[in-house]
């Protein structure tokens, strides 16, 4: 198993919120040849309960979603265990992910942090926009030096 899981969701099918699942196509693609064995590439529609389990046996996670809430072109944050409202539902938060992945294992996650990447529009069958491709450069640089840093 790889120590690194970087896992990215959105959906393509409207316009920015295809951030995540881009960022993780674009990381895939540009992966350099000694950090092959060392990562592991998921992508989704939304964050689910299944996901604790691909979190087992990870140094470190990366989480990538688009977000509205970003004042620069992407925001960095750590991410810590958290029992919320969306526990219960089909959409998990991040700080939920990592609740599950607790009362599952019953021990503390691995590093986890978010890359939140700034998108201004998600309407249904639109194109992701300028904005939020230039942001997404930026995102994929900054996660490219992330992932070859040594835990």
């Amino acid at each position: 198993m790889a120590p690194l899981l970087v896992l990215g969701w959105g959906n393509r099918s409207r316009g920015d919120d295809a951030l995540g699942p881009l960022c993780v196509e674009a990381l895939r693609d540009s992966l350099a040849a000694p950090l092959q064995d060392q990562v592991e590439f998921l992508d989704d529609y939304q964050l689910q309960i299944e996901f604790a389990l691909d979190l087992v046996g990870r140094t470190r996670i990366l989480l990538v979603d688009a977000s509205l809430d970003c004042s620069a072109a992407f925001e960095v944050r750590s991410v810590q265990p958290r029992r919320d409202s969306s526990i219960s539902s089909h959409a998990l938060s991040p700080e939920a992910l990592l609740q599950v992945y607790v009362d599952l294992q019953g021990s503390a996650p691995p590093a986890t942090t978010l890359l939140a990447i700034r998108g201004e529009a998600f309407a249904l069958g639109e194109p992701m926009t300028d904005a939020a491709q230039a942001h997404l450069a930026e995102a994929v640089a900054w996660a490219v030096q992330w992932m070859a840093q040594t835990p």
